[in-house]
């Protein structure tokens, strides 16, 4: 009488931990990218304290604030120039809109595309 076999075979251990190893690695490589859009996105926050209540907004000196910060962070991308910085009605908003490429294997990449926009006045 033949025994019943228990487990998962070797096989098996490679369909199964494969396709989790690329996910792991994937996230690996995308984790960077998602560091620097909380770190735009905590900068664009801080945007509106930077005008005091009754003070016209000049985007000239926000785009020199928001250059310094990035600088201070490390922030490549985007730029302070990448900031679009408008008035929309009766206030002011400052919008970063762009797309990061983080590569993971061959010539296969991850694409994200991150918008921030905050209202100033």
């Amino acid at each position: 009488m033949r025994k019943s076999q228990r487990g998962v075979t070797f096989i098996g251990w490679v369909f199964l931990l494969i396709p989790l190893a690329v996910v792991l690695y994937a996230g690996i490589r995308v984790t960077p990218v998602y560091l620097t859009y909380m770190s735009v996105a905590k900068i664009m926050n801080q945007l509106p304290m930077e005008v005091p209540d009754g003070t016209p907004v000049n985007p000239a000196v926000l785009r020199v604030s928001i250059d310094k910060r990035f600088d201070i962070e490390g922030i490549t991308t985007p730029t302070a120039k990448d900031i679009d910085i408008h008035r929309d009605g009766d206030h002011w908003v400052a919008i970063a809109d762009y797309e990061e490429v983080a590569p993971l294997f061959a010539n296969v990449s991850l694409l994200a595309q991150f918008h921030k926009q905050v209202q100033l006045q």
